[in-house]
């Protein structure tokens, strides 16, 4: 029997993240398994990032996992294979090899007996989206290491690291050291439908090599990126045979036959809009969690976003840690504060009123002497975004509750935000959510069966938000669609230029009429100063505004 490790690791938390092993593989071992499989750098969490650039670190993994080694000694015939860093000083083989090289490996070790049995080192480094890897981490395959293959009870398994898998070469030099099972730990950072994409690719490696795949996968939250578990095992044939629950730490079990087939509960992958719920739900709970935050503190005005931003709080944290504050100004529909009251009721959390028609005022007057003879125009609506983010602030730094922002995709895109004001907080939940995605989630969200703070059972988001044209509500009648193309216009267009890098000449061709285009396109260029300055925030797609978006502010390429 083999288990697979689902776990939830922190960065930085060595003890932590090794007890979860430890956790994991005695539980494994008292139901059968002598095989149990952890994530890619599970001893770390992922992505450590540049604190694998300190010596001090990589000491420290150094002895922890010798520590978590001698802890499981007395399991007799048990094997863990764990992923962790690997210094140049501890790997023998390569002392001699260009100290040109990043100072250490992406490793998997195999644990049994207690002690290190072997080491292997990554051989592909993704460099692309969110991953860098190649800033701290030497190949295996340039510094000279070969395959992994350990033997336990009689079957021998080949020892892979998340990349290597999606490569031909790796799995072929394993299977020609004698594996006859592949075992690849992973942190594969999650984007919508991106378990289909992980199961395509590891049906072509097995089918290529003939050989059973085991896929154990890290889950959980970490800044921006989200690992949305899922681990699965396949036969040779690449037919999924088990698969472990998504967003959700599990210990997979899997019944290995004298045939070499594999075995095990199989859980469904969840539809797309679950997936993203999913994925923003647990990206709060582990930011807030993980980084010690009480609670959190949403500003609530009656629209779309800021609902679904707190129903998803909600779900993440309890109502019990969530307030909302609803700040009407002279231009607040009625209908607005009625809607925030009635969803923070239906809820259950705590709601305030403040109204900043006072405060607004008094920024008028002191600028009027400045203002004289200037028109109204976007400054005075930004005064009121800025007032409304300072009151949200100190309540902040008051309770020590963080701010989560509600600004979409859409908005971060095209600068529909302000700086200081709407854009002011610690964590923006739906950065990476797209306007008519924004209403998907919320429409999925009402057909969800949901108990209410009242004891009745139904939508917790009003269905007057849902419907009503959205609106920034800075100025008498404004509506989103005063400065922006319609939602369905605008995400298609953002999904084709900066999600598939289109051109704009290859979008018009497309269909889309050129105006529209080169609005948008030229709205994505010079709003990325704000982007610069924005909180971080829940990655959900293959693309987002965060680290795998790295534009320069000061350019003047246009097409």
């Amino acid at each position: 029997m083999v288990a697979l490790a689902q776990i939830n690791t922190t960065v930085g938390d060595l003890p932590g993240n090794a007890r979860q092993v430890a956790q994991a593989a005695r539980a494994a071992y008292a139901q059968g398994a002598r095989l149990v499989v952890a994530p890619e750098l599970a001893l770390t969490g992922y992505p450590p990032e540049d604190l694998l650039l300190r010596p001090a670190f990589l000491q420290a993994c150094e002895a922890q996992l010798d520590a978590l080694a001698a802890e499981l000694a007395e399991y007799e015939g048990l094997h863990v294979v764990v992923g962790h860093p690997v210094a140049w000083h501890q790997a023998e083989d390569v002392r001699s090899k260009s100290r040109s090289l990043p100072a250490c490996f992406n490793a998997a070790s195999v644990l049994a007996g207690g002690r290190v049995v072997g080491t292997y080192a990554k051989r592909e480094l993704p460099n692309y989206q969110v991953f860098d890897e190649r800033r701290y981490f030497a190949s295996g395959r340039d510094a000279g290491l070969g395959p992994l293959v350990v033997e336990v009870q009689g079957r021998r398994i080949g020892v892979l690291i998340c990349e290597d898998a999606w490569f031909e070469e790796p799995a072929r030099l394993a299977c020609e050291a004698g594996a006859e099972l592949l075992c690849v730990i992973n942190a594969s950072p999650f984007h919508l439908d991106k378990q289909d994409e992980r199961e395509q690719r590891m049906a072509e490696r097995a089918r290529a090599c003939g050989r059973p795949l085991l896929y154990a996968h890290l889950v959980g939250g970490q800044d921006e990126v989200v690992f949305d578990g899922a681990s699965f095992a396949m036969d040779a044939h690449g037919q999924v045979q088990a698969r472990a629950a998504s967003f959700e730490a599990e210990t997979l079990l899997l019944t290995l036959g004298s045939d070499g087939e594999v075995s095990g509960p199989v859980t469904p992958v969840p539809e797309l809009e679950q997936q993203a719920w999913s994925a923003l739900v647990v990206g709060v709970r582990d930011y807030l969690g993980k980084n010690g935050f009480p609670g959190a503190i949403i500003g609530l005005s009656g629209g779309i976003d800021s609902a679904l931003v707190l129903a998803i709080a909600v779900d993440a944290l309890g109502a019990d840690r969530v307030r909302c504050v609803m700040m009407p100004s002279r231009y607040t529909a009625d209908i607005s504060w009625i809607d925030a009251r009635d969803m923070a009721e239906r809820l259950g959390v705590r709601y305030d009123e403040i109204a900043i028609a006072p405060m607004f005022d008094a920024f008028r007057e002191a600028l009027a002497p400045q203002f004289a003879g200037l028109p109204e125009d976007a400054t005075e609506e930004n005064i009121q975004a800025r007032v409304r983010g300072t009151l949200l602030m100190a309540l902040s730094n008051k309770t020590g509750d963080i701010v989560l922002t509600t600004g979409n995709k859409s908005e971060m895109a095209t600068g529909y935000c302000t700086l200081y004001g709407d854009m002011a907080g610690g964590f923006a939940v739906i950065k990476d959510v797209a306007k008519t995605l924004v209403y998907r989630l919320a429409e999925w969200k009402n057909r969800q069966p949901a108990a209410r703070a009242d004891g009745t059972v139904g939508p917790v988001i009003p269905e007057r938000i849902i419907t009503r044209p959205p609106s920034a509500e800075l100025r008498p009648d404004q509506t989103d669609q005063d400065s922006l193309p319609p939602y369905e216009v605008l995400d298609a267009i953002l999904a084709r230029y900066m999600e598939g890098d289109q051109s704009i000449e290859e979008i018009v061709a497309a269909g889309f009429a050129r105006a529209d285009v080169e609005k948008v396109t030229r709205l994505i260029k010079i709003n990325e100063y704000k982007r610069r300055q924005a909180p971080v925030g829940i990655r959900i797609t293959h693309r987002a505004f965060g680290r795998d978006w790295r534009y320069p502010i000061t350019s003047k390429f246009r097409a």
